[in-house]
């Protein structure tokens, strides 16, 4: 897949708290995007902030790339209680005039990591609060104004504790450097924090599929405007390769 697929072309619109999972893919070759731009993390909890975020960095990406992919969840990442039929893909979409435009398919950012029958498969089952590295580093952001009476209010509920699912080695690494930042950091959600070590292949895979479905979208649309019968032949190789590039794309071998 790595092999047949390339993001150069696109510019990517992403959450913050993302920032180590995309800088990591990048590095390995993988995420070979044109341009990232980041959000502030835990802009999920400041409605306006991410609203007016998110419009500003798919203009900045606009301007780099006709493709943009926008890196954030559709059922948890903006929820507006005043306005319900308001949602992340409608505002993103009203911003994809003359663009192409996707969101990755995933209800938030632990979903990206790992697919909820995964989550329910490392909980065992018990309620966890799910973290990933950026909900560690931007912790601050993330839970901008909440205090300790919030803390007691929502964490020790989660009776199997905390649990950080980790895809680039940042457990053992931050443990080492800052191990007092993390002992405070679980004494002040009153609960013990965890790393679960996976793959990034999932996130791989929610990124490739937006490519694939822009393909998809450019061979119906050129299936459409071939001519009946005098299709010109650089028209039809075109189709072909697009077509080939496709299906070696989703050849098995791809995770959910």
């Amino acid at each position: 897949m790595e092999e047949e697929l390339s993001f150069n072309d696109y510019a990517i619109v992403s959450c913050g708290t993302l920032a180590p999972e995309l800088n990591y893919l990048r590095k390995e070759g993988f995420l070979d995007a044109g341009k990232i731009f980041y959000t502030t993390p835990g802009r999920h909890e400041v409605l306006k902030e991410l609203k007016s975020q998110l419009i500003e960095k798919i203009n900045l990406a606009k301007q780099h790339s006709k493709k943009i992919i926008i890196v954030y969840g559709g059922k948890f990442c903006y929820v507006n209680v005043d306005d319900p039929y308001k949602t992340l893909d409608t505002m993103i979409q009203e911003q994809g005039t003359g663009i192409s435009i996707s969101r990755i398919n995933a209800t938030h950012c632990m979903d990206m990591l790992a697919s909820e029958s995964q989550r329910e498969q490392i909980s065992g089952g018990q309620k966890v609060w799910w973290l990933t590295p950026g909900w560690i580093i931007y912790r601050n952001l993330v839970f901008q104004d909440w205090d300790k009476g919030k803390a007691n209010e929502n964490f020790p509920q989660h009776t199997g504790g905390a649990i950080l699912l980790d895809g680039i080695g940042f457990w053992e690494k931050y443990s080492e450097e800052q191990p007092e930042k993390i002992l405070e950091f679980s004494d002040w959600m009153g609960i013990e924090i965890r790393p679960y070590e996976i793959t990034l292949d999932r996130l791989k895979n929610l990124l490739a599929g937006c490519v694939v479905s822009n393909m998809e979208k450019e061979i119906a649309e050129l299936k459409s405007s071939l001519p009946a019968h005098s299709a010109k032949p650089s028209m039809v190789q075109q189709l072909k390769e697009l077509e080939e590039k496709v299906e070696r794309a989703k050849k098995p071998g791809r995770q959910s």
